[in-house]
Formats: C-alpha cells, structure tokens, sequence
C-alpha cells in the first residue's frame, strides 16, 4: 500500500501528541516568510517568538498551536547551522509542530519501538530527540520527537516496545530544546538513511523533491484538522 494512504487509514481520527487536549483545543498557525506579523517581532530571540505564540493562543483562546509541514521560514536564518551553505540555505520545515507549554506530556500515537536517541545541540537543532520505529503489518517507518527535556532520555532503552498513548517525554524550555519557545517537532520518515538519533528536520529547496517523499505530511496520521 502507499505509504500516505496506509498513514491515513492507521486512525479513524484525531490521534493525540498532547495530553489532554481536544481537536478545539488546536489553533493552526501560519510561521512562514509570508506571515507579516512576524515582520514586527524579533524571531531570532525566543523569549520574543515564545510571547507572540502565548499572545496568538490569548487572542483566539485556543491551546495549542499547530503547523509548519513544507513551511518556509526565515526562524532558522539566525544560525550557521542551517545557512552555512549560502547558495542553498536550509529553511523549509519538514514536520510539524505543536506549540504549546513547556512541561507538556507527549504521547505516543502509535505502537513501536524505540530506534534511538540523542541531545542535539546545535543553535537552534532539536535538543533532546527520541526516534520512534513502527512497523504494521508489512510496513516500516519512522518518527521523531525533537524539542524535549532532558530528563526525557533518563532510563531509555534501544528496542524498549511502547504503546500507543503512552507518555515517551515531555518539552522543554529554551534553554534545553535549542532555543525555542517550548513545542514538540514531530516529523515521519520513510527511510532514515543510516542516521541514528537525528535526521534533517529542515532542507533547501534544491532538496524538497526527496524529502517531500521521504517525510510525508505527518497530519495524515494526526488528523488535527
């Protein structure tokens, strides 16, 4: 079966990364370089970008917001880590992301088995990563988790079995997840390429064909809107 449409019939509906949070609970957002308002705050600062996120769930008394699959973005220009090749900047954003307290449970959606993890700690990479594998039926992906505390890797274990809706960790505060406003960063792949603990959550433009196919849009599993 096609990948996307196996991820589509995995749930009948809203499958939860946080806890206790309903589908009304979630706000989309738009982070893209064609968001004017983002014209106005300094997103290179993550105390700055953290109060515009809290300010945009106030105003529309929402949770938690959500977004950003093949989003292109300027947040990611403060840091050589994704703009030391000039000719070819990394700044489209292949997950999604949940953006919402630090401290906030994050649930397993579905079966599988720890892969790996890892504390990524470049400016503005994931902090601490758990990679999840899945393999239903005849299928094998996989999924990462970026953006979590540290003490969300205490006591893992490499091809320790999880259940679906089991707590896997929890986030983190700037200082921890690579300074950003707290939020999970959740993206599915295909294929990790030999990576173990990391695999690119952002990529140029001259790339997106591939990774466009080998990250597919995680809202066909989440189902969020």
């Amino acid at each position: 079966m096609n990948l996307k449409r196996y991820l589509y019939s995995l749930t009948p509906g809203l499958t939860r990364l946080v806890d206790d949070v309903s589908v009304e609970d979630y706000m989309a957002v738009d982070l893209s370089l064609q968001q004017k308002d983002l014209h106005t705050i300094a997103t290179s600062s993550s105390q700055f970008f953290q109060s515009y996120i809290d300010s945009y769930l106030h105003t529309h008394k929402k949770k938690v917001a959500f977004g950003g699959y093949l989003e292109k973005r300027n947040l990611y220009n403060r840091s050589p880590y994704f703009t030391s090749d000039k000719e070819n900047p990394r700044n489209i954003h292949l997950g999604l992301d949940i953006w919402c307290p630090e401290n906030t449970a994050i649930l397993l959606p579905l079966n599988g088995k720890i892969h790996s993890y890892q504390n990524n700690i470049n400016h503005g990479d994931y902090g601490p990563t758990i990679m999840v594998e899945h393999q239903l039926k005849d299928q094998i992906f996989y999924t990462l988790y970026g953006h979590l505390s540290l003490n969300s890797l205490d006591g893992i274990k490499i091809n320790c079995e999880l259940q679906a809706g089991e707590r896997l960790g929890y986030l983190d505060d700037a200082e921890v997840n690579g300074d950003y406003a707290p939020h999970l960063h959740f993206q599915i792949i295909r294929d990790l390429q030999g990576n173990s603990g990391d695999y690119p959550g952002v990529c140029a433009l001259k790339d997106l064909e591939f990774y466009q196919h080998n990250c597919p849009d995680p809202n066909l599993l989440l189902k969020i809107v």
